[in-house]
């Protein structure tokens, strides 16, 4: 077996077992916020849910339960249907005091703000680096809240987990990354070094197998023959995807001659937000250690 594409075994899991595998524990302990928030954003969702604020309105909470997986969705929150059609008398109904939007559904604030105070907060903006538009949206929405020490904990906790998941992969093989999401058997989007994915790899010491250019923080469709280009990265799946396609795929010769299927340098995370913020991001960096840990017993 080629050597380059295996992990230092001792020294990698060494490093693994300094980690923490479970989910931090803040927002559990968090004590009940009495203002009422509401957004329209999952990455916003995801940060108000972190920080164990209580969120009364937000949308499309089953996909969101099956796309990003974490933070867990109280039965409570009340769903406004689809993002970019969010039923704006449900969310008059649910009453709250403050609502966070952002640049994605930038033509609503004047409608929300009839509802009530309404802060636009992007993450994923042109030019900037979602990760740290991420961490000052945090601090925006805590101090709106007057949450501000939850906020201190949580993104405290956030950057020690990176960093003790930098160190643990500072003992691989040191070949890039390239995270994807299958479209179909023929089609992937891939995710460039301005996506939320992009970030915490450079956060955790680990190259970006994508070097071309992306919009909206990842490029599809990509051909799958464009995988030749990068025989020497590690394929990261990205779920949600049809399964249909990983079957024909599986049955491809083209994929099978692929150096990375055939060194086994294939892994499949769980589903994760794309466009997500902090919790998205850890969760990335964690699924992927345990996915490279994973296929280095396989």
């Amino acid at each position: 077996m080629n050597s380059r594409l295996l992990f230092s075994r001792r020294s990698f899991l060494a490093a693994a077992a300094s980690l923490t595998i479970s989910r931090p524990s803040w927002a559990q302990n968090s004590p009940s916020i009495a203002t009422r928030s509401a957004t329209l954003d999952w990455a916003l969702l995801e940060t108000l849910l972190a920080l164990g604020s209580n969120v009364v309105a937000a949308p499309e909470l089953q996909q969101f339960r099956d796309v990003a997986v974490e933070p867990a969705v109280p039965d409570t929150i009340v769903d406004l249907g689809l993002r970019g059609l969010p039923n704006l008398e449900t969310l008059s109904f649910a009453k709250p005091d403050v609502i966070f939007n952002s640049n994605f559904y930038a033509w609503a604030d004047p409608l929300l703000s009839g509802i009530a105070p309404t802060h636009n907060l992007g993450v994923y903006l042109s030019g900037e680096d979602p990760y740290v538009m991420a961490e000052r949206a945090t601090v925006t929405i805590a101090k709106e809240l007057a949450i501000t020490s939850s906020a201190d904990t949580y993104l405290g906790e956030t950057t020690r987990r990176l960093e003790n998941l930098r160190q643990a992969f500072a003992t691989s093989d040191g070949r890039p990354i390239l995270p994807i999401n299958l479209g179909d058997a023929r089609h992937y989007r891939v995710f460039g070094s301005d996506s939320m994915f992009g970030s915490v790899l450079r956060r955790l010491g680990i190259e970006n197998a994508w070097k071309g250019q992306t919009a909206y923080s990842a490029a599809a469709p990509m051909g799958i023959e464009t995988l030749a280009s990068m025989p020497d990265a590690w394929i990261v799946l990205i779920p949600p995807h049809p399964l249909d396609a990983l079957v024909t795929l599986n049955r491809s010769a083209f994929w099978n001659a692929l150096p990375a299927v055939r060194e086994k340098r294939i892994v499949t995370l769980g589903s994760i937000n794309p466009y997500g913020a902090l919790p998205a991001a850890l969760r990335f960096a964690e699924e992927l250690h345990k996915g490279l840990i994973s296929a280095r017993k396989s």
